[in-house]
């Protein structure tokens, strides 16, 4: 199911005052907010479909921001994050970006450099969720080959010939023919350049091993 809501800026702080005057601020400037005090409760009500982007403080009670852009990075929807705090240093900020943080601002900001980063976490949010859907789209043919057809295709890629692949998977040439032809056909290729494109692609060809 597709989410048909607009993008929405996720902002995260324990201190309630703070939390208020942001929200206020960002629904002001045009953005839908939702409000949470904690990391743990906004984890609990994140889903896939979700778009936007994250605004957190750094320390807070329990998860802090550090661990929460770490909760995100292996999400099924790692939302962009930015982190709006009092208490920064160089080191944590510096380590913050390295992670893929799109900003790392204090509380005392200027108004238009928040705002400039939330719009950018919200750009860069539709340019990862499109990635996202194109390499889903790519792989999802990927999802029909038997574990038998992966093998045959891992050692296609590599460049054997027929006689070489049934060699080392201890099947009959007639198989391993058989075997490409099927996997062809559920990739929907023609020739093994498409099929290599196609796995590249896919993101699925990683230190010369195919990732299925």
């Amino acid at each position: 199911m597709t989410d048909n809501r607009p993008p929405t800026v996720f902002v995260i702080d324990d201190d309630l005052s703070f939390l208020r005057s942001l929200s206020r601020l960002l629904r002001a400037s045009g953005f839908p907010v939702v409000a949470h005090n904690s990391a743990a409760e906004f984890l609990a009500q994140l889903r896939p479909d979700l778009s936007g982007c994250v605004i957190t403080d750094l320390q807070m009670p329990g998860m802090d921001g550090m661990a929460l852009q770490q909760a995100l990075l292996e999400a099924d929807n790692p939302l962009p994050i930015l982190f709006l705090t009092g208490h920064g240093d160089i080191p944590t900020s510096v380590h913050a970006i390295r992670s893929g943080a799109e900003d790392f601002l204090t509380k005392n900001a200027p108004k238009e450099q928040l705002l400039d980063a939330v719009r950018r976490a919200l750009a860069r949010n539709v340019r990862e969720r499109a990635e996202r859907a194109r390499l889903e789209n790519l792989r999802a043919p990927f999802a029909e080959l038997t574990a038998r057809e992966r093998e045959v295709l891992a050692h296609v890629l590599t460049g054997q010939l027929n006689k070489q692949i049934a060699g080392d998977l201890g099947i009959d040439e007639r198989s391993v023919k058989r075997h490409r032809t099927i996997i062809m056909a559920k990739l929907r290729v023609q020739s093994v350049a498409e099929l290599t494109r196609l796995v590249q692609d896919a993101g699925l060809w990683s230190g010369g091993r195919l990732a299925l």
